[in-house]
């Protein structure tokens, strides 16, 4: 089994979407401690005006002590509307924004108590528009052990992982040698932006994936996919 995993995030980037569709099982990684200002809570769009960030407020009382999995929305600040007037805003002259309006306008509409649940309800629905079959899981289903290297290579001895799909950074921690006696081997994304349609002038990458949505549609993860590593390639190596 292919396996990767990452904390929670919202609105993902590209990259993100590229590196679960390689795996047989995604782990919503929402049992470490909270970092502000991290892309759990925010992410970019692109405006007439260039990119804005689009920031879910949290409840910071004793975040310290806090995993991500309890990290409360501040809904006494109008955050859910504001963002969907900025998204409406941006996309409504995009080619695919009534293909896809009525959840965003639908989410922004609920009462959502915890980040984590509304991570993990985009994260869900963006998965089922662009086609990635991957199965997803909450860590919290789990009792992971260890700490960066240890706590993947524990997360791959119980989910029975034979390849475990790390980020970029995962080369800053990950050790070969503990994933080499666990049987599982590793790699790590080099994922390349590519180029697609975009409103507003000049192309700007790293924005959130409902830049591409709205502008590109059913072709999403094709240009996701295009110039990158396929699934096809990680069996390859398992075989190997």
């Amino acid at each position: 089994m292919i396996l990767t995993a990452h904390q929670p995030s919202y609105l993902p980037w590209l990259g993100l979407f590229h590196k679960i569709a390689l795996a047989d099982k995604f782990v919503v990684f929402d049992q470490v401690q909270y970092v502000p200002k991290d892309w759990i809570s925010r992410n970019d769009i692109k405006t007439a005006n260039g990119p804005l960030t689009l920031t879910v407020p949290v409840l910071t009382t004793g975040h310290r002590e806090k995993i991500i999995a309890e990290m409360e929305i501040h809904n006494e600040l109008p955050w859910a509307r504001k963002h969907w007037k900025s998204i409406s805003a941006a996309y409504r002259q995009a080619p695919y924004f009534k293909t896809y309006a009525d959840f965003f306008e639908e989410t922004y509409k609920r009462d959502w108590k915890l980040l984590a649940d509304l991570d993990l309800h985009m994260l869900e629905w963006f998965l089922k528009t662009l086609g990635i079959a991957t199965s997803v899981e909450r860590a919290g289903s789990y009792r992971f052990q260890g700490a960066k290297s240890e706590l993947v290579v524990d997360m791959c001895r119980q989910l029975k992982a034979s390849v475990y799909v790390f980020g970029a950074l995962g080369k800053d921690y990950a050790d070969a040698e503990a994933f080499k006696r666990a049987g599982v081997i590793p790699l790590f994304q080099d994922y390349k932006h590519p180029v697609y349609k975009q409103l507003h002038g000049e192309f700007k990458p790293y924005m959130s994936v409902v830049d591409l949505l709205f502008n590109e549609g059913p072709r999403s993860l094709d240009i996701i996919m295009s110039g990158n590593v396929e699934k096809a390639a990680l069996e390859s190596a398992r075989c190997a």
